[in-house]
């Protein structure tokens, strides 16, 4: 097998493109497989200009070298073998987005949004680090078989770059072929990264936190309003969410299967405002419920009171009228003999009764 600067053996090749092949090759040196890409003079370049071209990759490459980012495969480094640099980057085994659409179709939304996400990060810190993309395609986005999504194909140059705006069309136009559907909320965002007015342009940071949104089974950005945080209605929404505890489960698709109660929506009956505000300030619903029930017992407690005082007022009453005296206990004068020589109220003798 061939050798690469006395140090790459090359074992098979992974892909192949217009810029040039890229194999799986064995670090001598330390045992690590890795990625080495060659660099390929297009056909009817003049041959004093194929150096040129190889010395601008090269310089590509080495920019590249400088992004750290999990979703962008790492260049480890670049040597020269012929005359031609060869770019060395980690290895991330898994399949091209390409080749899972071609296998198994468009991706579902959620899905497409987290990929999409990833990759716009990788962009940006690209961007950052002075190493820009030259347009990115579905064969330069690896899906790792650990889950990472990872960003390949820097081999333009910084004086290529056809700007932020058209860096977020090229994602647009990925997502468009990678998603299975456009009606829920990843629509929206794919609309934003697409549309060419300036004014309207969607920005990378606002862009890649709807991605993750979406990715995270959010609800579908107002017009008008992408990533504005301050909206109340969606942080009310998120709260349902979390105090109910399974509706995110029960949406269970790639996007929510019930959306947020909108403006326009029928207002809740008034029987049930009361357990919805309890809920909401924390106070359990059924210590409203069971408020009334007080009611029946303190209407049993005045008519007890009531009751209690009309027999007094009775006693009182019957208490006063004719043989009603102090003599007896209670206020009441007994009308039998006391004995022999009693007399009765009027100073009479009082007669025995037979």
């Amino acid at each position: 097998m061939t050798v690469i600067a006395g140090r790459y053996r090359l074992l098979d090749v992974l892909a192949e493109g217009a810029t040039g092949t890229v194999w799986r090759a064995l670090d001598e040196t330390d045992g690590h497989e890795v990625a080495l890409k060659d660099s390929r003079v297009p056909p009817g370049l003049p041959a004093d200009e194929a150096p040129l071209l190889h010395a601008r990759r090269e310089r590509a490459a080495r920019a590249a070298a400088r992004i750290s980012h999990p979703s962008v495969a790492r260049v480890l480094g670049v040597v020269t073998e012929d005359g031609r640099p060869w770019t060395v980057t980690e290895l991330v085994r898994g399949l091209t987005l390409a080749e899972t659409l071609e296998a198994g179709g468009p991706l579902p939304a959620r899905e497409a949004a987290r990929v999409g996400a990833e990759v716009l990060a990788g962009l940006r810190a690209a961007r950052e680090a002075g190493a820009p993309h030259p347009g990115v395609r579905a064969e330069h986005v690896l899906l790792g078989n650990d889950g990472r999504v990872v960003v390949t194909g820097f081999g333009g140059a910084p004086e290529d770059d056809a700007g932020p705006a058209a860096e977020l069309r090229s994602l647009g136009a990925l997502l468009e072929t990678a998603a299975d559907d456009r009606s829920g909320p990843l629509g929206s965002v794919i609309d934003a990264l697409l549309d060419g007015d300036p004014e309207g342009a969607v920005t990378a940071d606002r862009a890649e936190r709807e991605l993750r949104r979406v990715a995270g089974g959010g609800a579908r950005t107002p017009a008008g309003g992408a990533g504005a945080d301050g909206d109340g209605s969606r942080k009310d929404a998120g709260g349902s969410r979390t105090s109910t505890g399974g509706s995110r489960k029960d949406t269970g698709g790639d996007a929510p299967r019930t959306a947020p109660v909108s403006v326009g929506a029928p207002a809740p009956h008034p029987s049930a405002r009361g357990d919805a505000t309890a809920s909401a300030h924390g106070t359990p619903p059924a210590r409203k419920r069971g408020a009334p029930r007080r009611v029946p017992v303190l209407v049993a407690g005045v008519v007890g009171a009531l009751l209690i005082a009309g027999a007094l007022v009775y006693h009182a009453v019957r208490d006063d009228g004719p043989g009603a005296g102090p003599g007896a206990p209670g206020g009441v004068t007994s009308t039998v003999p006391a004995g022999p020589g009693a007399t009765g109220a009027d100073g009479v003798p009082a007669t025995p009764r037979s």
